[in-house]
């Protein structure tokens, strides 16, 4: 059974910052490629960042510069370093794993994250 918990989300002044993890089990975490996902109230589901397999990532432009993925492979853990947040990156924050960029994969349950100005 597949499960992917988050942690870390919360409540944090603008200009703030938050770390999140994914804890994953039931993959053979090295091999899927590992997203953040963030759906604000009242729209569209969005990537925020993804970590590749093979060690490439890729990030928002919203966020770039801002946030940053990692991962480490022996803890089957995906970690989002959030600085300098703002307002408009509240949202719930999803975890994501793939093992084939065109597939849906495996989601976990969310964090919420809200920034206050």
């Amino acid at each position: 059974q597949v499960q992917l918990v988050e942690s870390g989300g919360g409540l944090v002044q603008s200009g703030g910052s938050l770390r999140l993890s994914c804890a994953a089990s039931g993959i053979i975490f090295s091999i899927y490629h590992m997203g953040w996902y963030r759906q604000a109230p009242g729209k569209q589901r969005e990537l925020v960042a993804s970590y590749t397999s093979g060690g490439t990532t890729n990030y928002a432009d919203s966020v770039k510069g801002r946030f940053t993925i990692s991962r480490d492979n022996a803890k089957n853990t995906v970690y989002l370093q959030m600085n300098s947040l703002k307002p408009e990156d509240t949202a719930v924050y999803y975890c994501n794993a793939k093992r084939f960029p065109s597939t849906n994969g495996y989601w976990g349950q969310g964090t919420q994250v809200t920034v206050s100005p």
